[in-house]
């Protein structure tokens, strides 16, 4: 309260107008609380009863302080102190910093006209009564000046505690929490469960971006290892989703019960993890920039076990490994188009830019090498093979 301080400093009230002051303390404060009933439509119905009374003495305790400032026995300190907590409690009680100001400025005139009315008849020089307005202007600015610094601090710890509590439930989600963990962590951040949730990864620097694109209940997270960010969007449009991130690096998986988003996470994570950890049999095949991971469920099927994967391979096509890398190179495609194409010759022709008569000279070679090529089992197993275009 410098400000008032310094004002204070230059007024001369004398003890009979600080007791006469100090006698319609009590009157002026309810006069002030009556005035912002009266005229501050937020705190029409939360003046009265109990927080009445509370704001009265609250009130009163002011002016009694800034009579002490104005006779010089006090430093100011509390009243700014009060104001600042003030400025918290509006934000608890669900008012906006707008509402205080107004009410400060009620106040200010209520106060400043009881004041008067009581310093002038005391004997206040009119040149004192200028300082004295002019101190209870400057006090009333600084006490709103501390309300608003309380009512800003406490929005900004809200919201940061309730982004806290939002990450808290997204990493539990992630983790694969149980049901009642998850619906604990729901509820203490304040977020409505939806029917499901569809994980999206994307570099953690365009997380926070395409998540103020998005539903505003998505969850949110930009600090997972290797910069990766991950989205968790409720009841996503899947088409109008993929439209959104059109012009991001993403991957979406898919969606899935709220409860088990973990699984929307994990395949989007495998999705994008493709063309490093699986064998290089398969990866030649598939995109670097997988978008939809509904696209690709063939891929993601047949590498969820790449040992397993590669142990298929290396049976099924062993006969294979008695011919020459390029003989064997130039049938496994063949037998890839000709099982993919259900035997269709010139169909297998024109996917491989070859005569139809090629395509049965090659056909006789592997019904050589596979005798049992007719059996239901092992066209299963040859398609599962070959189903992806060898490099």
């Amino acid at each position: 309260m410098s400000h008032a301080i310094r004002r204070a400093s230059e007024l001369a009230l004398d003890d009979t107008t600080v007791t006469v002051l100090r006698a319609s303390v009590k009157t002026t404060a309810d006069e002030v609380v009556q005035a912002i009933i009266d005229e501050v439509p937020p705190y029409a119905n939360a003046l009265s009863g109990r927080m009445g009374a509370t704001i009265r003495r609250a009130v009163r305790t002011a002016l009694g302080h800034y009579l002490d400032l104005a006779s010089g026995n006090a430093t100011g300190g509390d009243g700014g102190d009060a104001a600042y907590e003030l400025g918290r409690g509006e934000v608890r009680d669900g008012r906006s910093m707008d509402a205080l100001l107004s009410a400060y400025r009620v106040g200010a005139r209520v106060a400043w006209r009881c004041l008067a009315a009581g310093a002038v008849p005391a004997g206040l020089p009119a040149a004192e009564v200028a300082k004295f307005a002019e101190l209870t202007f400057a006090y009333i600015d600084e006490l709103s000046a501390a309300s608003a610094a309380g009512h800003a601090d406490e929005l900004a710890a809200r919201g940061r505690a309730h982004e806290l509590h939002l990450e808290h439930l997204a990493r539990d989600l992630l983790a694969c929490a149980s049901p009642d963990v998850l619906l604990t962590s729901a509820q203490r951040a304040g977020w409505q469960p939806p029917d499901s949730l569809t994980a999206v990864l994307l570099p953690a620097a365009q997380a926070r971006p395409a998540y103020r694109e998005l539903d505003p209940n998505t969850l949110v997270l930009d600090d997972l290892p290797d910069a990766t960010g991950v989205l968790l969007v409720p009841d996503a449009d899947r088409s109008r989703l993929l439209r959104q991130l059109a012009d991001r690096t993403a991957v979406v998986g898919p969606a899935r019960p709220w409860t088990r988003a973990s699984a929307s996470y994990a395949r989007a994570v495998r999705a994008r993890s493709l063309t490093s950890d699986v064998s290089a049999d398969v990866s030649s095949d598939i995109s670097s920039d997988i978008r939809d991971t509904e696209d690709h469920l063939p891929e993601l099927v047949l590498s969820a076990d790449a040992d397993a994967f590669a142990d298929l391979r290396a049976r099924a096509l062993a006969p294979l490994g008695t011919l020459p890398a390029a003989t064997a190179r130039r049938l496994e495609e063949t037998l890839r188009e000709w099982l993919l194409h259900q035997g269709r010759r010139d169909e297998v022709a024109a996917a491989l830019f070859i005569h139809p008569q090629t395509v049965r000279y090659r056909m006789s070679q592997l019904r050589q090498l596979f005798p049992d090529l007719a059996s239901p089992h092992r066209v299963l197993e040859l398609t599962l093979a070959v189903g992806f275009r060898v490099g």
